[in-house]
This record gives structure tokens, C-alpha cells and sequence, in this order.
């Protein structure tokens, strides 16, 4: 059980005994969850441990099969999603869905428009007000601004302001930062503290440890499916809070991945684009990791695309293993051995309603075929070859990838591409959204590949990780590379104040 602050008399909402299953699968097993006005309370657990159920139960969209929700003591029913937000249940998730050729006052306004006389949508009083709640999480941008003209940090304050305008009692956080840059955090972080002092009740999705210690009072750990422990943050430390979400002890989160400079395998020079970045030039070795850090926005990202023919308008000169590369299409770079997993793994890295064996098997079809045929034996074999390499923990290769842990969406989504033996890996972003345990499974996978002679390029706004895994560290800041940093005697204030524009030391280019 969770612990309460004493300043509340009663619980705003409460799960008692809660279960839900699916078939087979026993998703939420008697979960108990006690939220008071005014309290953030952290749900921590590794993926699969039933977060997900949990939150959708709270939203309406499962109803459980046994067990009781209670709003101010009384029994809550939630036949559908809109009974939630009538009862003041709101949840901000970390996929962001939005209409793009709308403005964002009509996004957040979506379903709900204020009406004028006659029925006709009251188009003054929806944009001042959504302006309003815009200006409340300081998002700088206009009510009436397009969604298609936004970066995928803006667009997630849309959804904050979406909460904020309902007038909601209870905010779901579901990974609330994952797209924000540090300074956009630290300003997020005021948000929930004004939530909690207007006496929002807050539950904080986060696999980020700083975060609930930064901003929680409380904390619940689900584990498979149960809820295991709870109690003060103030009274917890980060290895308990690993132990209780894993069931053991994870001592070593970094395998250690050594140095192998072998020949230069990648280089790129003069990398532009009109609006998003200029004169990006770095080169590539084989076995190492190159870490990009930077904050949002400062084109990491939009380069990485250019790379792969995916952003249009860019220019610039490739050479792979010495000879010169025109991409002007992806066919172009993953012919060649250079291949991309992107940050949005659920949108642009896989197929969710497909299979694991079929996403496995989906950019290298031709060579299961015989003759103008797929092969169904040869598929299987290739899949079942990846699921065992990467460990991949599915029921069978027939599961919807849907069906599968944030983690193991993850190394399917890497593991489409390792059937191709590709020379260059980049990974965007590639432990957004896991928990601590899948964290550790994809860096090990990260420390095979490069142990096999392959080359990473790695993009996170994780500084740890870049730290902890990068052979060396270029740092961009609106579009540009600033600086260059070996990892022997890396020290993180120069990272960042390389990337917030403190201080740059100069570029040093690897010899």
C-alpha cells in the first residue's frame, strides 16, 4: 500500500482489489492505489508489470473484473472513457495523437467545442481559452497554430493543456517528459507542482528516477500485474525502488563496451538543410559508438533522417568504407548497409497490429522468398533465429507486436534489421519510454553489436547513457555541431553547457 499525506483527511480516488484479465493472462492482480487531493503519487514498474491495464482501467476503457474504484468514497462505474472525464479523470499519454491539420485549440478542444448561438462553434471563446491553458504550461506557441507546424515536445504540451482546460480532478502523467528538453522539464516540473497546490490529484508514469524524486510525495511499484510496495519517497533510494520493480538486484545498468577503433567506416561532410541543421561533419569507426547529444530541437534528429534520404531539401556528402554514397531515397541507405531506428519506434519503427515474426522478417522479405514466393519455413526460421538471438520475450511469433513489453517492441524493432547486415546502426532514442530492466537488455544488445564490428550511432537525450556508452560525444545546439568530446575524462557540466549554449569548447575532430 502507498502511504498518504496526513493533510488529507480522505482519498479523492481509490482502487481496491482490483483484477483484470485477458484470456490467459492475468494483466492487474488485486491491485490496491489510494490517491488524495493534492498528492502526486509515482506508479513505477517495468513494462509488462500491468501500468498500462491500470491506467486504462482508471480511464474507462477496461472495466475490471473484480474489485472497486471509489471517487470521494463512492462507487465509480466507468462504462466508457467519456464517464472518466465527466468524473474528472484525465490522462496524458506519451504517444501523442493529434489531428495535424488542425489548429491546437481545436485539438484540445476536440469532441467539446464551446458553442455560440445556434449551435455554430464559438470560435473566439475556444481559442482564447485554449490559449489560456497553453500559457499555463508556457508554451509559447499560438492557440491557432497548426499541429502539423509544432515539434513533437509542443505537441505534447497540447495535451497537458488538454488536461488543464477539462478542469480535471485526477491528471494521469503517462511519461510525461520523454519528448521534453531539461530546461522544458524543469518547467514541467513547475506545472505539477501548481496542479498539486490547486489540489489535483497527480499519478506520475515516469521510468525516469530523478523525476520522482524531484517531483513525487509518493510511490506504488506494480510487479506482475500486483501491486508489491509503496510508501514515502523521501524515505526510499533508487536501489530499493529497482529491487522492488525487478524482484532482484540490478548491479551493472552498462555492460562495459570497449574501445575497438578500427577503420573509418562512415564520413560525412557539409550535412545541410535549409531550416534544421548546417554544416553537420563527423566521422564514424568501426566497433564504436558515436553518441549525439543536444536538447530538443537542436536538429539531431532531422540530421540522423537526412542520412537515411528521409529528409527532403537536405544536401551533403556520405562516403561508407571510403566510397561516395548518394542517398537519394532510404532503398539507397540500407542497400548500402546504413539503416535507422527511429525515435518513434510505435509510429515509424514498426507495424503494431502486425506480428512479431512479421515485423521481424518485414525489411528483408526478398530474401525468404522462393522464387516469386515467401517462404513460410524460411520466414519462421528467421524470426524464431532473432527471437533467440535478442531474447525477445514473446508467447510465440504469432503475437501482435502489440501484445508485447515496451522493451521487447524495442529489440524487434532493432532486430528487423540485423537479418541485413548492415555495417551502420542508428538508434534514435532507443530506451524511450522502458523501464530500468529493458533499459539494461538493450544496452547489452547495443555492446553485441558493436562487439561483432558494427558501427552505432547513437541519439539520446539521456545523458548517462550517452556518457556510459559513447567511445566519444558530439554535442549539436540549433542545428550545428559545437563540440566533440572523447569519453576518457568526460564530465557532464561540459556536455551540457555545451548543448545550452554556456560555454563551447572548441571542435575537436577524431584523428
Amino acid at each position: 500500500m502507498n502511504a498518504s499525506p496526513s493533510s488529507a483527511p480522505a482519498p479523492l480516488l481509490q482502487l481496491r482489489g482490483v483484477h483484470k484479465r485477458f484470456g490467459p493472462t492475468h494483466a492487474l492482480r488485486g491491485v490496491d492505489l489510494t490517491l488524495h487531493a493534492g498528492q502526486v503519487l509515482a506508479l513505477i514498474g517495468e513494462n509488462g508489470a500491468g501500468k498500462s491495464t491500470l491506467v486504462k482501467t482508471l480511464t474507462g476503457v477496461h472495466a475490471p473484473d473484480e474489485g472497486s474504484l471509489l471517487l470521494d468514497g463512492v462507487t465509480l462505474r466507468l462504462r466508457r472513457a467519456r464517464d472518466a472525464t465527466v468524473a474528472g479523470i484525465v490522462a496524458v499519454h506519451q504517444e501523442t495523437v493529434m489531428f495535424e491539420a488542425l489548429t491546437a485549440a481545436e485539438n484540445i478542444f476536440i469532441g467539446r467545442q464551446p458553442l455560440a448561438w445556434g449551435g455554430r462553434v464559438d470560435w473566439a471563446r475556444m481559442n482564447r481559452e485554449a490559449q489560456a491553458a497553453l500559457d499555463q504550461v508556457g508554451a509559447g506557441f499560438a492557440a491557432t497554430t497548426r499541429v502539423a507546424e509544432l515539434s513533437l515536445a509542443q505537441r505534447h504540451l497540447i495535451e497537458i493543456a488538454r488536461a488543464l482546460s477539462q478542469q480535471a480532478r485526477v491528471v494521469i502523467l503517462d511519461e510525461p517528459t520523454a519528448a521534453l528538453s531539461q530546461q522544458e522539464i524543469r518547467d514541467f516540473y513547475g506545472i505539477v507542482r501548481g496542479l498539486k497546490a490547486r489540489g489535483v490529484a497527480v499519478l506520475f508514469i515516469t521510468h525516469k528516477f530523478d523525476e520522482i524524486f524531484a517531483v513525487c510525495d509518493d510511490y506504488l511499484v506494480l510487479r506482475d500485474g500486483a501491486s508489491v510496495g509503496g510508501g514515502r519517497v523521501a524515505e526510499a533510494t533508487e536501489p530499493e525502488l529497482v529491487r522492488l520493480m525487478a524482484g532482484r538486484a540490478i548491479e551493472q545498468v552498462y555492460p562495459a563496451v570497449p574501445a575497438q577503433r578500427g577503420p573509418v567506416v562512415l564520413q560525412v561532410e557539409g550535412l545541410s538543410h535549409p531550416t534544421e541543421f548546417q554544416d553537420v561533419a563527423f566521422e564514424l569507426r568501426q566497433g564504436e559508438i558515436l553518441g549525439f547529444y543536444g536538447l530538443v530541437g537542436a536538429g539531431r534528429s532531422e540530421a540522423m533522417l537526412a542520412l537515411m534520404g528521409l529528409n527532403p531539401g537536405a544536401s551533403g556528402h556520405i562516403r561508407l568504407d571510403g566510397r561516395p554514397l548518394p542517398v537519394r531515397q532510404p532503398a539507397d541507405a540500407i542497400t548500402a548497409g546504413l539503416v535507422l531506428v527511429p525515435e518513434e519506434r510505435q509510429r515509424q519503427g514498426a507495424v503494431l497490429g502486425l506480428s512479431v515474426r512479421h515485423n521481424l522478417t518485414l525489411a528483408g522479405l526478398a530474401g525468404l522468398c522462393r522464387g516469386p514466393w515467401l517462404s513460410r519455413t524460411r520466414e519462421s526460421a528467421f524470426a524464431q533465429g532473432l527471437i533467440d538471438r535478442l531474447r525477445v520475450k514473446t508467447a510465440s511469433q504469432d503475437t501482435p507486436l502489440s501484445g508485447l513489453s515496451g522493451g521487447n517492441q524495442q529489440k524487434v524493432v532493432i532486430g528487423k534489421w540485423l537479418g541485413l547486415n548492415p555495417r551502420v546502426v542508428i538508434l534514435d532514442e532507443p530506451t524511450k519510454g522502458i523501464d530500468v530492466g529493458a533499459k539494461q537488455a538493450v544496452y547489452e544488445l547495443i555492446a553485441d553489436l558493436v562487439a561483432q564490428g558494427l558501427s552505432v550511432i547513437l541519439v539520446s537525450s539521456e545523458l548517462p547513457e550517452v556518457m556510459n556508452l559513447a567511445h566519444r560525444v558530439v554535442v549539436m545546439r540549433r542545428g550545428r555541431l559545437v563540440a566533440e568530446f572523447p569519453r576518457e575524462g568526460l564530465e557532464a557540466e561540459a556536455v551540457v553547457a555545451a548543448a545550452s549554449g554556456l560555454q563551447a569548447p572548441p571542435l575537436r575532430r577524431a584523428a
